[in-house]
This record gives structure tokens, C-alpha cells and sequence, in this order.
């Protein structure tokens, strides 16, 4: 899955690309392109000879170093319709797309590396939702795997569809072909190599992105007078909030973004952020593939350095984008805000350079559809299908119904991928996806990692809770006006929110009537235990915080209290 990404005022569709962003490509883009393909095959069979065992297919052998980890981490983040989502916020909310990064990302990143890693690594977990079997029980485990492995496959489809209309506009082959060419070649070069693959090609798709965005970037700022002509120019034309990130945002005062500072910071910078970066296994799979535990927590610290300087390369041609072209996204221009990136291209590139864009640009695509698919084929071998379906055959045979289940996933993916292209705003469908999904699994993991006595059946109840609820403040609360809500982006903050809320409300209150897990049976699971070859953290008193139930449940109420306050004002 990617990383939480803005919402375009415009879907993106076939039907928002003008017609005059055809690509002026020629033999030498074209060249370039297939070299590309033909490296990431190449690194697909290279791949091969060292996978032998479920393991070795899964989670690379738990072999790999830690900046192999790292930028492969970051890099299966970095999809396309990340990159696509970033430059049109820029264009049409300016600055403020770097809450997305250093509020919606950083802090998270870092909250895995150094606190939730010892748990994930040291319990020696093959998935995130096994994690939830070893804390809690089978019900929550099966009912984490199922949701996510239906998530997953939700979101490689809108990486393949997002991928088909782009190369559609950009360079006229037909939707069905595209998504059908980049299915199968992500799905070769997975199937073949397995997760080492995706990896050691998702490090090559990182230098390939950033590639093609510096010279975007680079070119259009000499193209508007540097970065003093292109603030000059925003501020006459979109005001000083423009280029401030929280210009605007005080509660109660109106904004483009639909978001006030608090929403802010608890929708994206808490719930969403940290459900996604700490619960993601699509992230998380590369920290674990990682050669021990040192490297494993070093996995999101090494991603996070470029995350901080990554938001310029996506923003700038977003904000030279609204330069440019003054009325991009209105009435009053034939460009859409999703379109800034495309235009900038046709205009700035010259052959050679256009082609490592456009590769860049289907890296990033087939980056983000492979970590998805990865992350799917692992959860429902070892999570559905060896634990409930065909029980303790050897290692051989779970490996094969790997490679057979990559092949589902992928042909699964291009369904979803023509399902996808029926929804009028798929930026909006990804949104809703993270906070249905990413947020409850959040709440049920910290609680039951720092609080003892959450007990056994609390896990599924506050995974199927928080789901619930986030479902009902989307589609009732705010789609049918109960609390007037400015935007998708701001519903979706708030979704998140009570998603939390509920989750960890219903947590405490079922743990308070039924048994906690054996205390024995916790043991490096679970913040101030121990397990072996994992040090031991810092003890807690009996007086912590996540040891008074009581205090636990009324912060949680008056954080849902906070969520809603602001649209009251």
C-alpha cells in the first residue's frame, strides 16, 4: 500500500487528461524503456538461485543489509499515484503538501524503527498479523489477515489503473494494454525471485524516480526565475498562505485543504501516519527481511533521511505548475491539478531525458503495485493458507503456492484495477482504504504492545469496531451531512480519528470483562518484557499510563470530543 496521499480536487481519469499532453516520445525514450525492463527482469532471474526455502522467498532468508532495507522501504512508498497526488496538491494547495511528510511520515517512521521493530523482530513474525496471533488470538489474527490481504489487492489496483491512464495520455497505448504489460512483468519478476526481487529492484526504482523528478524539478524552477520568481509570483496570484504550511488553519477559519491545525495533527500526524507507517506489512516486510535486529530497526531511520527532502521534488513542479499556468484546475484552464507533473514534462524535457521520466514514472507505478503484491502473496500463504487451510507440509510446497498465489494476486490486481476505474476519484478511494483499514489495526497493535492486561478476545473486537465506526463517520456522518465536514480530506482525518477512538474505547471495555493472556505467554510482545537476543527496555512503573484502563478510556473519549469540535465552531 502508499503512503497517505492528498486528495486532487479532480479525479484522476482518462477523461481529465487534455489531449494535448501526448508525449513527444521517440526511439531513444522508447530505448531507454526497454532497457529498464529489461534490467528488472534480469534482477528477477538473478534473484532466483538464492531462494530456497519459504524464507528465503517470503522475507529474503533475513539476510539483507540495512540501506538495501532502507531505500527499498522508502522506495515502495514512493508509488506514482504518490508522486502524481503530491505535485497536484502542491498546485492547489501550495506549501502545505509538506504536512504529508514531515508531520504524516517522519515521526512515524521513527517511531517504528526504534519501539516497534524489537517486537515485530524479535518475536520472529513472517507478517504484521502474525504478530496479532502470538499477542491476541486466531479470531484477530484471521480477521487482520483477511483485511488485509483484500486491502492489498485493492491498492495494487489502483497503482495499475492510475498507471494505465497516465501511460494512455502520456503516450497513447491503450488502458487494457498497459495494465495487462505491467501486471505481467511485476508478477515475472516476483514470482521468479520473490521478495529479495521486489526489493533489490525497488533500490533501482529509487534512483530511477529520483531520476526523473530532479530534472522536472531543476527546470522549472530556472523556468519561472528561481525560487524568488516563483514566490513572487505565488503570492500575487494565490496570497501569502499560499507558501505557509499553516496559513489558514487556525479553528473555525476557512481553507482550501478542509482541515484546521488540530485535525491536522491528530488525523494525519497521529492516527493515520502512525497507522500506516507502524501497521502497513507492505513497509513493514522490508524491515523484516533485514539481516537482524540492528539493521531492522535502522530500516525506517535510513528511509526517513531522504522522506524529509523528498517533499521538494514533488511540490516544486507543483507550485511551478501553478505558475505557469495560472487557472490550472479551474474552469478557466483545459489542466487539471493531477496533470502538473505530465505538463511539466511535455514542456521542459528534451528525448533522452523525456525517457528516463516516463521509466521513472512506471517505476514508481510497478514499485508500489509490487510491494502490494509481495505483502498479499506472504499473508494469505502464511497466515491463511498454512495456518488454516493446509497445515504442516513441507517448506517446498508452501513455496510453490507462493509463486502459484503471486499469480492470483497479480490477475486479482488487474481486476481490481478495471473495478477501480469506476470510482470517480480513486485519490478519495485510497484515502478512505488507510482509514478504514490501516487505523483500526493501529489502535488494537499499540494497545496490546504497551498495556498487559488487554486481554485475548479484545484484539478482534477493537480490530472489527474501529473498522465499523471509521465506515460510519465516512458514508453517514459525513456523506449524508450529519456534521458538516469541508472536504474528503478532512472527513477522512476525522475517520481516522474516531476509528482510534472507538477501537481503543471497546478494547478497554472488553478486556475489563474477559481474561487476559497468561502473563508467560507475553514475553517479548509486549513492552517491559523480555524474549531472547531482544535488550531489555526500560521499566515501567505499576502507575504508567497504559496500566490505568480507566485513564486510557476517558483520554480516548475526549479525543473524539476534539475530533468533532472544530466543525461545531
Amino acid at each position: 500500500m502508499q503512503s497517505p496521499t492528498p486528495l486532487p480536487a479532480h479525479p484522476l481519469e482518462a477523461t481529465y487528461l487534455a489531449d494535448g499532453l501526448r508525449l513527444p516520445t521517440n526511439g531513444l525514450d522508447y530505448t531507454i524503456l526497454a532497457i529498464y525492463f529489461a534490467v528488472v527482469l534480469g534482477i528477477g532471474f538473478a534473484a532466483r538461485r538464492s531462494v530456497k526455502t519459504s524464507l528465503d522467498f517470503f522475507l529474503s532468508g533475513r539476510s539483507l543489509p540495512a540501506w538495501v532495507t532502507g531505500l527499498a522501504f522508502i522506495a515502495a512508498n514512493l508509488g506514482a499515484t504518490e508522486i502524481l497526488g503530491m505535485a497536484a496538491t502542491g498546485a492547489q494547495y501550495g506549501v502545505a503538501v509538506v504536512h504529508w511528510y514531515w508531520i504524516g511520515a517522519i515521526p512515524a517512521m521513527v517511531f517504528l524503527g526504534l519501539v516497534m521493530m524489537p517486537f515485530y523482530y524479535g518475536s520472529k513474525v513472517r507478517s504484521v498479523p502474525e504478530y496479532l496471533l502470538q499477542r491476541f488470538d486466531k479470531p484477530a489474527h484471521l480477521l487482520s489477515s483477511v483485511l488485509f490481504a483484500f486491502a492489498a489487492i485493492l491498492i495494487a489496483g489502483v497503482n495499475l489503473y492510475a498507471l494505465a491512464i497516465i501511460v494512455e495520455a502520456l503516450l497513447g497505448w491503450p488502458q487494457w494494454v498497459a495494465i495487462v504489460v505491467a501486471g505481467f512483468l511485476v508478477l515475472a519478476y516476483i514470482t521468479v525471485g520473490g521478495l529479495s526481487s521486489a526489493i533489490y529492484n525497488e533500490v533501482l526504482q529509487f534512483f530511477v524516480i529520483l531520476a526523473a523528478l530532479i530534472p522536472i524539478s531543476v527546470l522549472g524552477l530556472k523556468k519561472v526565475g528561481g525560487w524568488d520568481g516563483l514566490s513572487d509570483s505565488l503570492t500575487k496570484s494565490h496570497g501569502d498562505n499560499f507558501l505557509s504550511a499553516w496559513g489558514g488553519t487556525g479553528i473555525g477559519d476557512p481553507n482550501p485543504l478542509g482541515a484546521n491545525w488540530l485535525t491536522i495533527i491528530l488525523g494525519l500526524g497521529f492516527v493515520l501516519s502512525f497507522g500506516y507507517w507502524t501497521t502497513n506489512f507492505a513497509e513493514v516486510q522490508r524491515a523484516l527481511s533485514a539481516k537482524n535486529l540492528s539493521a531492522a530497526q535502522r530500516t525506517p531511520l535510513i528511509a526517513a533521511f531522504p522522506k524529509i527532502f523528498i517533499v521538494f521534488l514533488v511540490m516544486i513542479p507543483g507550485l511551478v505548475a501553478a505558475v505557469l499556468v495560472p487557472k490550472i484546475g479551474t474552469s478557466g484552464s483545459d489542466l487539471q491539478y493531477n496533470e502538473a507533473i505530465p505538463y511539466l514534462m511535455q514542456e521542459l524535457l528534451p528525448n533522452g531525458v523525456l525517457g528516463i521520466a516516463v521509466t521513472g514514472l512506471l517505476a514508481a507505478f510497478m514499485a508500489g503495485m509490487a510491494a502490494n503484491v509481495s505483502s498479499f502473496n506472504t499473508v494469505f500463504t502464511t497466515d491463511i493458507w498454512q495456518r488454516y487451510v493446509v497445515k504442516d507440509r513441507e517448506d517446498a510446497y508452501y513455496v510453490r503456492f507462493g509463486r502459484l498465489i503471486t499469480a492470483v494476486g497479480v490477475m486479482a490486481s488487474i481486476g481490481t484495477a478495471f473495478i477501480a476505474s469506476s470510482f470517480s476519484n480513486i485519490m478519495s478511494y485510497l484515502q478512505t482504504l488507510f482509514s478504514f483499514f490501516n487505523v483500526p489495526m493501529f489502535v488494537v497493535f499499540i494497545i496490546g504492545m504497551f498495556w498487559k492486561r488487554a486481554s485475548m478476545k479484545s484484539g478482534v473486537w477493537g480490530l472489527l469496531a474501529g473498522t465499523t465506526a471509521a465506515m460510519v463517520n465516512y458514508f453517514w456522518i459525513y456523506k449524508q451531512g450529519v456534521i458538516d465536514i469541508p472536504s474528503d480530506q478532512g472527513a477522512n482525518f476525522v475517520s481516522a480519528i474516531v476509528g482510534f477512538v472507538v477501537g481503543a474505547v471497546v478494547m478497554v471495555v472488553v478486556t475489563l470483562f474477559t481474561a487476559p493472556k497468561p502473563e508467560a505467554e507475553l514475553a517479548g510482545l509486549v513492552y517491559g518484557t523480555r524474549s531472547p537476543g531482544v535488550p531489555e527496555p526500560p521499566a515501567a512503573g505499576d502507575d504508567a499510563w497504559y496500566r490505568r484502563p480507566a485513564l486510557l478510556g476517558w483520554s480516548a473519549i475526549v479525543l473524539a470530543a476534539l475530533c468533532y469540535l472544530p466543525y461545531s465552531l
